[in-house]
């Protein structure tokens, strides 16, 4: 069995889900942020070509001038590729679509699935006191999703309340046990998130019960609601807390903040 206690330096969570548009950037931010507003410090690192995290927390494109593009295929230090946000205590390092071609650069570096290992912990690390480290995956099992799982503790996996959902989360789990066996040993499952959840909606419930019936505990309590504030946020350039911090979006990913940090704490217990 994994070891479920607290590691050593910041708890790095890679939040993945090979298919697009399930929430999963939108999930990245918006729990860094209510993380943030829980007391601790959080590092993002936005591992997606298309800078939508980077965008949502408000890091403009012509801002981005050191990327998770240089940390990977150029080597840069930590100090060059963080940029705090307009958060307290939330850091991000951005991305662009230089990164698109890191699969193709980074093929023949023998080293290849380690280097956002490597990379997150360099010695500056430490020097950041970071709590969390959540690592926004592409919407593909490429290789940047497997350097985000070796380099994480846990995968976090949104899972959108539609058709065929399931069917997704299958393939994802079997690259999880492949890491797992290749490279990364302790690499465990955080847990599923409902995304885009309508409890008026009876397929929700379908896939909630689906979800629940197949994954078991793996399921969070928490359930992120379709909600019109969650969806403008990032228009803005800011997660939902900030944009509308009472509206049911904003609730949700604080509870799912809270169930998170709960069961991190009662396992180091």
């Amino acid at each position: 069995m994994s070891d479920f206690s607290r590691p050593s330096g910041p708890r790095i969570i890679a939040v993945a889900n090979q298919k697009g548009g399930v929430g999963k950037t939108t999930t990245a931010i918006n729990l860094a942020a209510a993380l943030v507003e829980s007391g601790v410090r959080v590092l993002v690192v936005d591992l997606d070509p298309q800078g939508n995290a980077s965008t949502g927390l408000g890091i403009e494109a012509q801002d981005r001038v050191h990327t998770t593009y240089d940390l990977l295929v150029e080597d840069a230090a930590l100090v060059d590729v963080i940029r705090q946000t307009d958060i307290e205590d939330l850091c991000i390092i951005p991305a662009t679509v230089d990164l698109s071609s890191a699969d193709i650069e980074l093929f023949a570096n023998e080293k290849r699935s380690f280097l956002l290992h490597d990379a997150l912990r360099q010695p500056l690390m430490d020097d950041y006191d970071f709590d969390y480290i959540l690592i926004d995956c592409p919407p593909s099992l490429n290789l940047l999703t497997v350097n985000a799982m070796v380099a994480s503790n846990s995968v976090l996996i949104p899972l959108q309340s539609e058709f065929f959902a399931l069917e997704g989360v299958s393939q994802l789990m079997l690259t999880i046990r492949d890491v797992r066996q290749s490279a990364n040993p302790n690499l465990r499952i955080e847990g599923v998130v409902l995304t885009m959840y309508d409890r008026r909606n009876n397929l929700s419930l379908q896939v909630e019960q689906d979800a629940r019936d197949n994954l078991g505990e793996l399921v969070f309590e928490t359930k992120i609601p379709r909600n019109v504030r969650v969806s403008e946020a990032p228009s803005y350039a800011m997660p939902v807390l900030s944009y509308d911090s009472n509206s049911t979006g904003a609730r949700a990913y604080r509870d799912l903040a809270s169930e998170m940090l709960e069961k991190h704490q009662n396992i180091a217990a």
